[in-house]
């Protein structure tokens, strides 16, 4: 089975390749440092703000609505130890 890039790999590659143009440019030509970085860090917070809120990591919105018992969350997130029921 072989890798493919899925939405998020592109997603996280163009925030790395859009800074990287800024500092690259920054350097490279008359333009400001700070204001190549700026702008390029512009397109970035786009790239994230879709991938967050346009295009989010959830399949459908009823899974927004489901709760989670304590006991399913995996205790690397969850510093709670799980008690009895009561």
């Amino acid at each position: 089975m072989g890798y493919t890039l899925q939405y998020y790999d592109l997603v996280l590659s163009g925030i790395g390749a859009s800074l990287g143009l800024g500092v690259l440019i920054g350097y490279a030509t008359t333009v400001s440092f700070f204001v190549a970085v700026a702008g390029f860090g512009g397109v970035a917070i786009a790239l994230i703000t879709h991938a967050l809120f346009i295009n989010g990591p959830v399949d459908d919105t009823e899974d927004l609505t489901e709760e989670v018992a304590i006991e399913e969350v995996p205790q690397v997130l969850s510093p709670m130890e799980a008690g009895p029921e009561t």
